[in-house]
């Protein structure tokens, strides 16, 4: 019997994977954050199958009802929300299960970065503008940022960010990034991206956090910082692969294999 972590996407119900869905319809065991993933999402779970709650649960409980299943024979869908590879608390699970021999597998999902993007109608790498993006976040007192990983460090890049949990801390974002991106560069800010209450702030850097505080967002959100969000005041290029040098090429590489 096989655990499958699946992510369920950023909010839509529809933004599952095809391969969520189906693995989803043949667990009989289903466990969920019922503060993060769609409720719609358990319709597709088998009719008989137990659903479980996970929002308020602890570790410890989760696993006992994991082991529990798995000595029934189930297998067990593990619903998380977005992505399983970025800030999903895959890893202590992960450990758990291996630890006691129980076999797991991952059915990757949309990211939440992914789907606030869609919603800016952008693409967050624009040639001649910016060719990376840095998914990152802020200390909390919950989980702090290891050595090397504190925002200022990180901004020194000057590269696209995509910050996560870490709306509450406006102020902090303006001090550690106004020295490398200016406090008139773009932010974007996409609140419950894809869902029905989704929001979207726009702002130069140095308005974020009364842009923030005028919406209420202050949780479920993706932070963009950087000059693709506004390509029209930089030096936006057209990508290589329309290019007229790519069209010749391509004719050429064909004319010489034939």
């Amino acid at each position: 019997m096989t655990v499958y972590f699946i992510g369920a996407g950023p909010g839509a119900p529809d933004l599952i994977t095809v391969r969520g869905a189906h693995v989803l319809a043949e667990c009989q065991t289903c466990l969920y954050a019922g503060s993060l993933v769609p409720a719609e999402l358990l319709d597709l779970c088998p009719a008989e199958a137990e659903l479980v709650d996970t929002a308020r649960m602890p570790l410890p409980d989760i696993i006992d009802v994991i082991v529990a299943a798995h000595a029934r024979g189930h297998d067990v869908a593990r619903l998380h929300s977005g992505d399983l590879a970025i800030y999903s608390a895959l890893s202590e699970q992960q450990r758990e299960l291996t630890a006691r021999g129980i076999d797991h597998q991952i059915v990757p999902g949309v990211p939440a970065f992914a789907a606030a993007a869609a919603a800016l109608d952008t693409e967050l790498t624009v040639p001649g503008v910016g060719q990376s993006l840095l998914i990152t976040r802020v200390s909390t007192l919950s989980t702090d940022m290891p050595p090397g990983e504190d925002l200022a460090t990180l901004a020194a890049t000057g590269v696209t960010l995509a910050l996560h949990l870490a709306a509450h801390r406006a102020e902090e974002i303006v001090a550690a990034l106004t020295p490398h991106y200016g406090r008139d560069c773009p932010t974007a800010t996409v609140a419950f991206a894809s869902r029905a209450n989704e929001q979207i702030v726009r702002c130069p850097l140095h308005r974020l956090p009364e842009a923030l505080d005028a919406a209420d967002i202050r949780r479920t959100a993706v932070i963009f910082v950087g000059r693709v969000l506004d390509p029209a005041g930089s030096a936006a290029t057209d990508s290589y692969l329309y290019s007229h040098a790519r069209m010749t090429k391509l004719r050429n590489d064909r004319g010489s294999s034939s």
